[in-house]
């Protein structure tokens, strides 16, 4: 076998101690006044055009901008004062994960909460409707529970965990001293933004984009530091080889800023006003739209959370990825193939035919990528299959790869023109989509964060990995009742669409094809309400273990040691 030196895919053996470097503290008071000075004018801005405008919601918005930059101000002043960012910089910077999981947890029950309730409006909505109280309509809550589970639990998630991921595999500390705390403050700014924005009718009604131009404005800041702290820890990386979860995370990021940017092109009212015009019309808006649409799927929902499987499963298993050759080969085949899928979505539309025939041909490609990456992780398993049995984490992280396995065969197939005749704007889609996001994103995030908290709060084990076989058994058989109830309602709701009376009218009107679904949503809340109570159940056990005694043993170097990289076939 070639040594090290002359393979340098080869990485077996990777020993990344928890201190980074021999350096002694370095203080980062004088970027934390930088910091200071900017947070300080913009709370003046912000509090300036509030005043100065007279559109309400604009106001709203501005009152959460002065009132977030005013107590940052405050926060980075009291650090300066006390020392507080003169800390050690020969450790990982953990601190920030921690405040990422904690984020990832609360958001995840918020959004599943409110996914909650707006099924049970579309179960009983004599009941759960409430004309007194506009922001409670289904109109408002449905795009406030979309973005809380993509956004908000995704998105937390996927910051926490490249931040743990670039640091162990680069053996270095996140770049920028006291930056990745303002991607973790300025994300969640622009999650209470997005989310109270909704609820008061701040949108601009396009599907994963309905914040309006200065939230969006304010995302796209924040995002540029997200991707310079990445970058900029890759680059002052200790080890020579860039592990493959990093290409992945970094797809990622580079991407969703290019598709936001591009998507949210728009021209304000005013600079006082809430409301804007995009700069795309008419069938351009819709193929900029779903182009948008479909690769946050598919670098949002997938690229992302493929980083964190090439990490998490290689290293629960305690076994190296199975191949890595193939990990490359899967990368650059869902990257190349996946930006060019999303006119599916505008089949049967004014865009041009060729360009809908494109759309439906790169997403059928797309399954053999999508299934090779599948493979290669449900492999890397070979010699490990008996944790199964014994471990409930690594359980649930395989079973997330069989649900990303299932939903990147079913999109293809959707995606055919004559099926997704049957399939388009119907129950089924939902059901597609949730099958991907509570199967694949949220059993992988779930895997993931029962990782890092022992590693993180320095604890031998979880507190209980019995509520970890209770929330992965509820949390499954909530989602088989979910995604089953929906295609059962997709397909009868396509059928009787497309139902017609000998005279040539519709069989059936729309009040009629709803009312046959019931049953079917109540089956949909019943599997919802499974899933959060698996979501409420993780939260309660990761709470007890952060409470149990740290021990020396749990701080181990060895606990901070990525993944090994190696080639099964060499």
């Amino acid at each position: 076998m070639a040594s090290p030196a002359s393979q340098p895919q080869r990485l077996v053996g990777l020993n990344l101690m928890v201190t980074i470097e021999s350096k002694p503290p370095t203080a980062r008071s004088g970027e934390a006044v930088y910091f200071l000075i900017a947070t300080v004018a913009l709370a003046l801005v912000a509090a300036a055009a509030t005043a100065a405008s007279k559109d309400p919601l604009f106001q709203f918005q501005g009152w959460i901008f002065t009132i977030a930059f005013t107590l940052g101000s405050f926060a980075l002043a009291a650090g300066i004062s006390s020392g507080s960012f003169n800390s050690p910089q020969d450790r990982y910077s953990d601190g920030v994960i921690k405040a990422g999981v904690i984020a990832t947890m609360f958001w995840g029950a918020a959004g599943m909460l409110v996914g909650c309730i707006i099924a049970a409006q579309l179960s009983w909505p004599r009941i759960f409707y409430f004309p007194d109280f506009g922001f409670l309509n289904f109109g408002r809550l449905r795009p406030l529970h979309t973005s809380a589970v993509i956004f908000a639990f995704g998105g937390n998630a996927l910051i926490a965990t490249s931040f743990w991921v670039v640091q162990r595999t680069c053996r270095a500390r996140l770049f920028g001293g006291i930056a990745p705390w303002f991607v973790f403050w300025g994300y969640q700014l622009f999650i209470v933004l997005a989310g109270l924005g909704y609820l008061v009718g701040i949108t601009q009604g396009q599907e994963y984009a309905e914040p309006e131009w200065a939230t969006d404005l304010w995302l796209a800041i924040v995002w540029v530091a997200y991707l310079l702290v990445f970058l900029g820890t890759i680059w002052k990386r200790k080890e020579p080889h860039i592990y493959v979860a990093n290409w992945f995370y970094l797809a990622f990021i580079v991407t969703i800023a290019i598709l936001h940017i591009v998507n949210n092109l728009a021209l304000p009212v005013s600079f006082l006003n809430h409301r804007s015009y995009e700069v795309w019309a008419g069938v351009q808006s819709a193929l900029v739209q779903w182009w948008y649409g479909h690769n946050a799927v598919g670098f949002f929902l997938t690229a992302g959370f493929l980083g964190m499987m090439y990490y998490f499963i290689p290293k629960r298993a305690e076994r190296p990825i199975y191949s890595y050759r193939l990990s490359i080969v899967h990368f650059w085949a869902l990257i190349f193939i996946y930006i060019w899928a999303g006119p599916h979505h505008l089949h049967y539309t004014a865009l041009p035919q060729w360009a809908q025939t494109l759309g439906m041909t790169f997403s059928i490609m797309l399954w053999m990528p999508s299934w090779g990456g599948m493979i290669n992780g449900l492999m890397t398993l070979s010699g490990a299959w008996d944790k199964l049995r014994t471990d409930p984490v690594i359980r649930m992280l395989v079973v997330s790869l069989a649900f990303y396995g299932m939903s990147t065969f079913e999109g293809p197939v959707m995606s055919i023109r004559a099926v997704n005749a049957l399939s388009h704007y119907t129950d089924w889609t939902i059901g597609h989509v949730h099958s991907g996001a509570l199967g694949w994103v949220g059993f992988v995030t779930f895997g993931s964060v029962y990782c890092m908290v022992p590693w993180l709060w320095k604890k031998d084990r979880l507190y209980s990995n019995t509520l970890v076989e209770w929330h992965f058994w509820i949390a499954t058989t909530g989602i088989l009742l979910y995604i089953s109830a929906m295609w059962v309602s997709g397909i009868m709701e396509g059928l009787m669409w497309r139902e017609y009376t000998p005279q040539g009218f519709l069989a059936y009107s729309f009040v009629e094809v709803v009312a046959a679904r019931h049953v079917e949503f109540v089956i949909r809340l019943g599997g919802g309400l499974m899933y959060l109570a698996g979501a409420l159940i993780m939260i309660y056990n990761l709470w007890r273990t952060v409470q149990l005694p740290s021990s020396e043993s749990a701080a181990h170097p060895a606990n901070a040691t990525p993944a090994p990289l190696a080639l099964a076939a060499e």
